[in-house]
């Protein structure tokens, strides 16, 4: 076939509807699960919520006149990419049920040959859509194969296991935690939330939508457009701001009065300050999460778990507390992406080879060594203040823009160059050396393991906007079809 998109999440649902557009139908979207969604397919965890504004946490080309909230929260989302996977024509090409193997670059050819659960696929084009948002993280505690309770991370919620009167254990205080704990902190019997680093924690300005605001943006759709630009433009200041320490530590007084607030109590809020500036780590966003933690039955510990026995988590201070129940909320495999050990380029060497740990690309969309290959949200291209869906719209005009133009040049594949992949990375890590997400005095999950900021975009996403309305094709090596076979 001509296009092969791997995983059906906004993302690769986005895709879809831009391939359609564009003319082309001769593509599938596989993907291992048995529906769409993504990670609001798997994130099923209580209290599950997106910390962008609906408005824009939706694709231009679908808007939705009647959330429920100003901030929606998982069901609808997961709906929501039902509703646009079935209005613009994807489902025909969706092979659900399908697990993807190996993908590896045939030179002679100029094509993918992809191996999967399913049987085995050619593709004169390859898209990675599976996001970094993917693949669970569960850390290797000493002692956790021997625990007799019941354990799982918030991706893959166990709803089965009811925590109401359980002594539960929650490892991870990240964006997920802040969401659950104060769901479940009311039904279980004694609560241990582990923090080896606490977060920022900004008052969510969360409401619901009325019916007469749902009214005015169904008759009047300008209106709901006009929001969305607001929310926009209004990130993209915030952004500017993000970028450097002082205007942070002006919004952390927001953070440090939320604080105080919702904590009287001065050594549980002193537990809860975190030690370096706002913006360093992901921002958070709760209106309940700081007052559960005031609750009788819960107790804040800062530090990790050192050990587990077979009915009890230790923390580094040696302090043994029993518990049946351990939920990780410690978050996802963002730049160890699973599907970079799975693509072999033209060297038959692994994205993952290559990388050795520090994701590079080229406007987190292609990669040197990797002809016809596209990566959705892939290396630096992440920010702190917009839409993932924002981003995956760009991009996936940069896509079709790039097979529209290898048509209208006769050319069989196209491979981002070495030298520009290199200058755009060198300018991208200069860009980010003063940055507060390298210099803001924390580790967060954009650092890779190399301790290289392999997440985050250092412009605007109006500059992205402006740098992917045309594919450059400048800045790829184009060749021509390979020769017919007799």
């Amino acid at each position: 076939m001509h296009v092969l998109v791997v995983g059906a999440g906004l993302s690769g649902i986005c895709m879809a509807v831009k391939l359609r557009e564009a003319g082309i139908d001769d593509f599938a979207v596989i993907d291992r699960a048995d529906e769409v969604g993504g990670r609001w397919r798997d994130n099923t965890y209580p209290g599950c919520a997106c910390d962008v504004p609906s408005a824009l946490y939706s694709f231009s080309f679908e808007p939705k006149s009647d959330w429920s909230r100003f901030y929606a929260g998982q069901p609808e989302i997961r709906a929501y990419a039902h509703t646009v996977a079935q209005r613009h024509g994807v489902v025909p090409h969706l092979r659900l049920g399908v697990d993807m193997h190996e993908a590896a670059w045939d030179d002679d050819g100029q094509v993918w040959r992809v191996s999967t659960s399913a049987g085995d696929y050619e593709a004169r084009v390859l898209i990675a859509a599976t996001g970094p948002w993917h693949e669970p993280v569960i850390p290797d505690l000493p002692g956790l194969d021997r625990f007799e309770g019941v354990t799982f991370h918030s991706s893959r919620w166990n709803h089965d296991h009811d925590l109401r009167g359980r002594r539960v254990a929650v490892v991870g205080n990240g964006a997920s935690a802040v969401q659950f704990v104060p769901e479940i902190q009311p039904d279980v019997e004694r609560l241990h939330v582990f923090q080896r680093t606490p977060h920022w924690v900004l008052p969510k300005p969360d409401r619901p939508v009325t019916g007469v605001e749902r009214a005015l943006f169904a008759r009047f759709p300008a209106i709901q457009r006009g929001l969305r630009s607001a929310i926009y433009y209004g990130s993209e200041l915030a952004g500017r701001a993000m970028r450097r320490a002082g205007p942070m530590r002006h919004l952390q007084r927001v953070g440090e009065r939320h604080l105080r607030r919702s904590v009287p109590d001065p050594e549980l809020r002193r537990r809860l300050t975190p030690d370096y500036t706002l913006g360093c780590k992901r921002i958070l966003f709760s209106n309940e999460y700081y007052r559960s933690l005031t609750q009788p039955n819960v107790d804040v510990i800062p530090s990790a778990v050192a050990e587990v026995r077979e009915r009890s988590v230790v923390d580094a201070d040696g302090i043994e507390r029993e518990v049946d129940t351990i939920v990780f909320g410690t978050g996802f495999r963002l730049l160890d992406m699973p599907i970079a050990q799975l693509v072999r380029g033209r060297d038959g060497r692994t994205m993952a080879d290559g990388w050795q740990g520090s994701p590079r690309g080229y406007l987190g969309t292609t990669v040197a060594g990797f002809p016809n290959a596209f990566l959705l949200l892939g290396p630096n291209i992440g920010n702190g203040h917009s839409s993932a869906t924002v981003l995956m719209e760009y991009q996936a005009r940069y896509v079709v823009d790039a097979l529209r133009t290898m048509d209208r040049l006769g050319l069989g594949s196209v491979e981002v160059k070495p030298d520009v992949q290199h200058a755009f990375n060198a300018r991208v890590d200069e860009l980010l050396a003063g940055s507060i997400w390298n210099a803001g005095g924390c580790g967060s999950y954009y650092l890779d393991r190399n301790g290289r900021n392999s997440f985050m975009y250092p412009w605007s996403t109006v500059h992205l906007r402006r740098r992917m309305r045309r594919f450059d094709v400048d800045s790829y090596r184009g060749r021509p079809p390979a020769p017919a076979v007799a």
